[in-house]
C-alpha cells in the first residue's frame, strides 16, 4: 500500500514538474514575439532623426536585443531537454536519485527566471528611451 502512495505523490510531483516547464516555454514565446516586435520598432522610421547618438544608441539595443534572443534559445533547449528527463524520475527507486531532478529543476527555474528578468530590464529601458524620441504625428488640414 505503501508503494502505491508514493506513486501518487511522485505522479503529482511530476504533473508539477511539467507544469512549470510549460509555464516556462509559454513565457519564452511571448518573449520571441516582444523581441521580433522591439525588433521592427526598432528597425523602423518612427524616431526623430536628429536625436543626438540615435544611431548608435539603436545599435546598442539591437545588440543587445540578440543577446537576449540567444539566451532565450539556450534556455528554450535547456528547458526541452528536462522535460525529456522528467520520465527518469518515475524510475528512481531512492530519494538521492528524485533530488536529483528537483536539483536540476530549481537550477532551470533560476536560469528561465533570469533571462525573463534580462529581458524585462531590457525591454524598459528600450521603451523609456525610444517614448521620448518618437515623431509626432502630423497635424491634419
Amino acid at each position: 500500500m505503501e508503494n502505491n502512495d508514493i506513486g501518487g505523490v511522485q505522479d503529482k510531483e511530476l504533473a508539477e514538474l511539467y507544469s512549470d516547464s510549460q509555464q516556462w516555454k509559454s513565457q519564452l514565446r511571448l518573449m520571441a514575439d516582444e523581441l521580433l516586435f522591439i525588433k521592427r520598432l526598432l528597425n523602423s522610421y518612427v524616431f526623430e532623426p536628429n536625436t543626438p547618438n540615435l544611431f548608435e544608441r539603436l545599435q546598442g539595443y539591437q545588440d543587445r536585443l540578440k543577446q537576449i534572443h540567444n539566451q532565450r534559445i539556450v534556455v528554450r533547449g535547456h528547458i526541452t531537454r528536462h522535460e525529456n528527463d522528467l520520465g527518469g524520475i518515475l524510475e528512481c527507486t531512492d530519494r538521492a536519485c528524485s533530488l536529483e531532478y528537483y536539483k536540476k529543476h530549481g537550477h532551470l527555474s533560476n536560469e528561465a527566471a533570469d533571462c525573463l528578468l534580462d529581458f524585462q530590464n531590457l525591454k524598459s529601458e528600450i521603451f523609456n528611451y525610444a517614448g521620448g524620441i518618437l515623431k509626432g504625428r502630423k497635424p491634419r488640414k
